[in-house]
């Protein structure tokens, strides 16, 4: 069965890891408060920069190179629903960390986004609109940011469950096209 390139797989499972991560961390840090909150939501901040990066590479890298085929075994529907999670996915990696940039630039705390600790990362041009406005998107994007959060969870559970679905019960070799380890050697 044909499978994905390893650059595929490499930016799959780094923005899977980065994405878990940070849904994690995001409903933690709003447990927490003072310096702790500050440091978390920066590295929140800074993760979720790096998905927003390694996504639009990643789509990038889809548009141009093809994935392989669905099974035959697979019914019209399934092979449907598997490529509106994938595109829904894909919208979500972006809009998600869009925002959230939003929601910064929009802050009245204006606070700057230092990467890492290391790389500063620019507001977006809304941060100079009058008070009045920018309220009003950054309470649109925190809810709309929130609903994609909720989506996300809610993708990547169908997505796994899928998966693990046509793994060990329908035993058609979609998992391994994305697995490094698994299908080597046939």
């Amino acid at each position: 069965m044909p499978r994905y390139s390893p650059i595929a797989m490499l930016l799959h499972w780094t923005i899977a890891a980065l994405i878990l991560a940070n849904l994690a961390l995001g409903w933690w840090m709003q447990t927490l408060e003072g310096l702790a909150q500050f440091e978390n939501y920066q590295l929140h901040k800074s993760i979720g920069i790096l998905v927003l990066l390694l996504s639009v590479l990643r789509l990038a890298w889809r548009l141009t190179h093809r994935a392989p085929p669905y099974p035959d075994t697979m019914r019209p529907w399934e092979k449907l629903a598997a490529s509106s999670v994938h595109w829904l996915l894909y919208a979500i990696m972006i809009g998600m960390p869009l925002t959230g940039w939003l929601l910064v630039s929009t802050s009245s705390f204006n606070l700057p986004t230092l990467l890492f600790h290391t790389v500063p990362w620019p507001h977006l041009p809304v941060h100079d609109w009058p008070m009045e406005a920018r309220m009003q998107v950054n309470h649109l994007s925190e809810a709309t940011h929130k609903a994609l959060a909720f989506g996300m969870a809610g993708l990547v559970a169908l997505h796994v469950g899928a998966a693990l679905k046509h793994h060990f019960i329908a035993g058609d070799k979609v998992l391994s096209r994305m697995l490094p380890r698994l299908g080597r050697g046939r």
